[in-house]
C-alpha cells in the first residue's frame, strides 16, 4: 500500500491530562451527569463523525505533499499515507485496471466488469510493518487467481508486477503467492467501497502478507518472468512479507 512509512496506520490515544499537579482534578455530580449525556449523544453520532472525519482527512491527504496528515486521527483505525504528492480520484466512468504481460489474453476491467464478477469476503487483521495491528478489518473483492486464470498465464511466467495510477506506487509477488485464496482485487473495505484515501475504488489486499504490500490505488496487473522489487523493497523491505516471519519482526501472523 502506498504508504510513508508504510501502511494506513491507527493513531494511539494517550492518557487523559491530568490537573496541574499531575493529579486529577475532583469531578462534581453535574460535570459527571454532563459527561455521560455527552458520551450518549457521541454513540449516536459517531458513525457520521467517523465519516465526515475520513472523509475530510482523504480530501486534505490527497492534496499534501508533506505527508503530516498521516499523524492526524482517523476513527476508523488508520492513518492516510501516500508517497506521492497527489494523486487522482477515480471512480466508474474513469477507473481502469489492465491485465497484461506474459498472458494470452489481456484484458482492460472497468469498475462495473469488476463488481459484476464473483466477490469474496474475508475477515483478517491488518498488520502493518511498523508494528500496529487493526483486528477483523474485512475485504471483499475478486480473487486475484480468477484474473489470473482469465488472462490465461504463458509458459515460464514466475511473478505478477502491480502498478498503481498514483503514478509511483509498485508492488510484486510470485505467481505462486498471487494464486492464494486470500489475495484480492479489492473493491470493499469495512463493508463499504473502498475510498479514494484508503486506496480505492480499487485496491490489493494480501492477507498473509505486511499491509505494504496491499498496493493502493491499483491500476494495472503484469504477468512477469521474475519478481520485480517494489516501491518498499527498494528501499530495504522484504520482497516476501509475511506477518512474523520477515523483516526481522515476530508478530502473530495474520493467517
Amino acid at each position: 500500500m502506498n504508504s510513508s512509512p508504510p501502511d494506513d496506520g491507527p493513531e494511539d490515544d494517550g492518557p487523559p491530562d491530568d490537573g496541574p499537579d499531575g493529579v486529577g482534578a475532583p469531578v462534581g455530580r453535574r460535570l459527571v451527569l454532563a459527561m455521560l449525556g455527552l458520551g450518549a449523544a457521541g454513540l449516536v453520532a459517531a458513525p457520521v463523525l467517523q465519516r465526515t472525519l475520513e472523509s475530510g482527512l482523504g480530501a486534505v491527504a490527497g492534496k499534501d505533499p508533506t505527508g503530516l496528515t498521516g499523524l492526524l486521527p482517523n476513527g476508523g483505525g488508520f492513518r492516510y499515507y501516500s508517497v506521492a504528492s497527489s494523486v487522482p480520484a477515480k471512480g466508474a466512468a474513469d477507473y481502469r485496471l489492465k491485465v497484461d504481460g506474459l498472458v494470452d489474453r489481456p484484458a482492460t476491467y472497468t469498475l462495473d466488469a469488476l463488481r459484476g464478477m464473483e466477490q469474496t469476503r474475508t475477515v483478517r487483521d491488518v498488520q502493518c510493518v511498523t508494528g500496529w495491528r487493526v483486528p477483523q478489518t474485512p475485504f471483499e473483492g475478486v480473487r486475484l487467481s480468477a484474473l489470473l486464470d482469465a488472462a490465461g498465464v504463458r509458459p515460464g511466467a514466475k511473478a505478477v508486477r502491480f502498478t498503481c495510477f498514483d503514478g509511483t506506487y509498485s508492488e510484486s509477488l510470485t505467481l505462486a503467492q498471487a494464486r492464494r485464496a486470500d489475495v484480492l482485487v479489492a473493491l470493499r473495505m469495512n463493508d463499504a467501497p473502498v475510498s479514494h484515501a484508503h486506496g480505492g475504488p480499487v485496491r490489493l489486499y494480501v492477507a498473509p502478507m505486511y499491509f505494504y504490500k496491499s498496493a493502493k490505488w491499483l491500476s494495472g496487473i503484469t504477468v512477469t518472468d521474475s519478481v520485480r522489487p517494489g516501491y518498499w523493497e527498494k528501499l530495504g523491505y522484504d520482497v516476501d512479507a509475511w506477518v512474523g516471519r520477515s523483516n526481522g519482526r515476530e508478530d502473530a501472523p495474520t493467517v
